[in-house]
């Protein structure tokens, strides 16, 4: 196996381990918080808020996964037509069309979070075209959620940072973490998207969604009346 193979290996444990991490949590905190409002008439009072947070993350997280999967919804009825040499071209030209649009949306998240990290967002509407001038309004980084409390042992990362001089301390977490999900479920999108080319173009692949559902119904069907 080669050393690019085995490093793609490794991303695939990363990126599912962490996956499955965020649902067990949501799993685990709904069903904790719904035995203590039944048998204790208590709950965790952020435990509605982080499941929240925690679905937002493994929905733009899987993002990627799912282009990684082919597990995207996608009709290859059109593709099927051409011969393999032109489904490979049609394959790159589709994959190249997704990085763009990634790309666009790799923009549109950083611009929308970008200022909650004290960070300029760029300007033009498509391509960026500089940094917008930052005015004291703009820095949002001392912005809490509604519920979740900061823990403890990351204030002394998380405060110097993005704290202004003057601002107190955070009693709850802020929202530049949750929103860390944006930005970088975006770029893990389009990093998946740049892979996709790649083996479109090596010939590992000839296109990025592989959609077999209507003979997935019928073998089905055929199986059930077997």
């Amino acid at each position: 196996m080669s050393a690019l193979k085995q490093e793609r290996k490794w991303w695939h444990g990363v990126e599912e381990t962490i996956l499955v991490t965020i649902l067990i949590m949501m799993a685990a905190l709904t069903f904790i918080n719904v035995i203590l409002r039944n048998w204790y008439n208590s709950s965790i009072l952020w435990g509605l808020e982080g499941t929240l947070y925690l679905f937002a993350w493994l929905v733009l997280l899987g993002l990627g996964y799912l282009v990684r999967t082919s597990s995207h919804l996608g009709v290859d009825a059109v593709v099927n037509i051409f011969s393999q040499p032109k489904r490979k071209i049609l394959g790159m030209l589709v994959a190249f069309i997704c990085i763009i649009y990634a790309l666009l949306l790799l923009k549109g998240a950083y611009d929308y979070s970008a200022n909650f990290y004290n960070l300029p967002s760029t300007e033009g509407r498509v391509i960026p075209t500089g940094f917008q001038e930052m005015k004291p309004y703009h820095n949002k980084g001392y912005t809490p959620v509604f519920d979740i409390p900061m823990p403890d042992w990351l204030r002394p990362y998380w405060e110097p940072i993005f704290l202004n001089e003057g601002d107190a301390p955070y009693h709850k977490l802020p929202q530049n973490i949750p929103y860390l999900a944006l930005f970088f479920g975006v770029l893990w999108m389009l990093i998946r998207f740049i892979f996709a080319f790649i083996d479109i173009f090596r010939g590992v692949s000839d296109r990025l969604i592989a959609s077999h559902e209507v003979e997935d119904a019928i073998d089905n069907l055929k199986t059930e009346d077997a």
